[in-house]
């Protein structure tokens, strides 16, 4: 199926505001045999969004020691993606905890924003690697949580 054939009103993921949106080109190797998507790429699409993100913060988020490890990655697979598109990645803020954030995404159509490939969430933790522990969430990434 081609993104341009239906187009599903979905839901929105979330009743949190966007805190990032960003677009990422659809390559041709990252396409599988059924010459779509492979769904290992929707991480490293959402992989990306958040570095990005992480990186138009005001202040360190991550140091020689201490940095952001992902715990946990949810994905609903809304329908394949074909090539060529360009798809919007958006971030959202679910929950804010001491060590950890949890922060919806998307992704969508460049095109046509209301058709949905996938959506979601994952944990973050900020991990301390001379401890083994958890870290405190860094105050400048509570601070753009708490914007939103």
């Amino acid at each position: 199926m081609r993104a341009s054939d239906t187009t599903h009103a979905l839901p929105p993921c979330s009743n949190s505001s966007v805190i990032f949106r960003t677009e990422l080109a659809v390559r041709w190797g990252d396409l599988d045999a059924f010459n779509h998507v492979n769904n290992t790429n929707y991480l490293r699409y959402l992989e990306e969004a958040r570095l990005r993100w992480l990186t138009t913060l005001d202040g360190p988020w991550m140091d020689d020691h201490i940095a952001p490890v992902l715990a946990s990655a949810l994905v609903n697979f809304r329908r394949p993606i074909a090539w060529p598109e360009d798809v919007v990645v958006e971030l959202f803020v679910d929950r804010i905890g001491s060590t950890s954030f949890t922060l919806g995404h998307r992704i969508l159509s460049a095109k046509d924003t209301s058709v949905r490939y996938s959506d979601g969430h994952v944990v973050m933790v900020w991990f301390d690697s001379r401890t083994q522990k958890s870290a405190a969430l860094p105050d400048c990434v509570r601070a753009a949580c708490t914007a939103a």
